[in-house]
């Protein structure tokens, strides 16, 4: 195992040195910037791997070499879009790095006595997932960015951790379904504020993530169907009284007679992946500025445009194998609560991930959210790799 890791790890620097050679070339002289940024990269993939190796050499290490393959990714592309924002992204991606390994180094009684603070994942809950209702500001249609000070942030991303440490010392220990009461609150309560915020893909996530919970807790397929019913009742709903949902629903149903309003982006997004076809037009080669967001919301359609579905698919698999690894420390998880934990973290990470591409290629109503890990987003990605340091502290055996 550890020479297939090493042999992993070998071509993810092959990877990252082929990418910013292309990018360090396709400027006249060399740009050497493009040098740093690959010396940066094979340092924290070096240095974090040598610690897990070091410390916990019984934990899965591929989670976290997964997850820096799909970073590199992004920021190769972020790069070839933007320095500035290659730059923002490297920063936060050392931030999160530091969290990971904070909470995996020194959290030595493992995740279990954080079972003891369910009123406190509560009050958080409620507290992020309603704080863009009051102070936040609208973006593309979502009201739901806050803004303190300087600094920018999504309060639901970090309202999805909290629901998910609350759900899972809420449903660890189900013996009645009067039980099932307070948990049902709090999920209607985040639901209902995302749908007052607009934020669709989000609400989604949450769902996918509490049915998920809810049903590995209590093996009851009768819970699914009610909240399937539930939230589809919610969607109509929503749909009556948002014009904001209507136009999404409209231009996914039928994008073509609104290429020039409502659904450029999407259209744009769809021109992008097909001209790229199959090996892409080249790194560098395509025209990101026609697809707007590019390094967010669209970043996967400009990655298949410069490099191909067969790029783009490789992402869909790398984050396949990232839900399996994760799922398959839930799996062999020790008790109720850090098995659940896992489990909604991974189902978060690959509802996400199912959600944006799917939007982007017009599968399903477009929604306003990241892709894990490769898209620009501070918050997003801290809150990824927050994620990943609880499940690599499952795999070790020690939560």
């Amino acid at each position: 195992m550890t020479k297939k890791l090493r042999t992993f790890q070998f071509l993810i620097y092959i990877f990252l040195f082929f990418g910013f050679l292309n990018l360090g070339v396709l400027k006249k002289p060399f740009d050497p910037k493009a040098g740093i940024f690959f010396g940066i990269l094979v340092v924290i993939i070096a240095v974090t791997t040598w610690v897990l190796k070091r410390f916990y050499p019984m934990g899965d290490r591929i989670i976290f070499l997964l997850a820096m393959l799909l970073s590199s990714i992004g920021i190769i592309m972020l790069y070839r879009l933007n320095i500035d924002l290659a730059t923002k992204q490297l920063v936060w991606m050392l931030m999160g790095i530091l969290a990971f390994l904070f909470i995996v180094l020194f959290i030595k009684r493992g995740l279990a006595q954080f079972a003891r603070l369910k009123y406190v994942f509560l009050t958080a809950t409620i507290m992020f997932m309603s704080m863009a209702t009051f102070i936040g500001y609208e973006i593309l249609g979502a009201k739901n960015w806050v803004k303190i000070g300087p600094v920018s942030f999504q309060p639901s991303e970090f309202g999805k951790i909290f629901l998910i440490l609350y759900l899972a010392i809420a449903l660890s220990n189900l013996n009645t379904r009067k039980k099932l009461i307070e948990p049902g609150i709090v999920i209607s309560i985040s639901l209902g504020f995302m749908v007052i915020q607009r934020d669709l893909g989000t609400a989604l996530i949450i769902f996918a993530i509490s049915v998920t919970m809810v049903y590995l807790a209590t093996s009851k397929k009768l819970y699914v169907f009610i909240s399937l019913a539930l939230f589809a009742s919610g969607g109509a709903a929503s749909y009556a009284m948002f014009d904001h949902i209507k136009r999404r629903i409209m231009i996914w149903h039928n994008p073509w007679p609104y290429v020039y309003n409502e659904s450029y982006q999407l259209v744009q997004s769809m021109y992008a992946i097909a001209t790229g076809g199959l090996f892409g037009r080249g790194l560098g080669m395509g025209h990101p500025g026609y697809v707007a967001v590019n390094e967010s919301d669209f970043i996967f359609s400009v990655i298949c445009e410069e490099m191909g579905l067969l790029m783009g698919f490789a992402i869909l698999i790398l984050h396949f194998l990232l839900f399996y690894r994760s799922i398959r420390s839930a799996i062999h998880a020790e008790n109720n609560f850090t098995k659940l934990l896992t489990a909604g973290l991974s189902v978060m990470i690959a509802t996400q991930t199912l959600v944006i591409v799917g939007g982007v290629t017009g599968f399903i109503p477009l929604t306003g959210i990241t892709l894990p890990f490769v898209s620009y987003g501070g918050t997003s990605l801290l809150i990824s790799f927050l994620s990943l340091s609880i499940i690599q502290k499952v795999s070790e055996g020690e939560a």
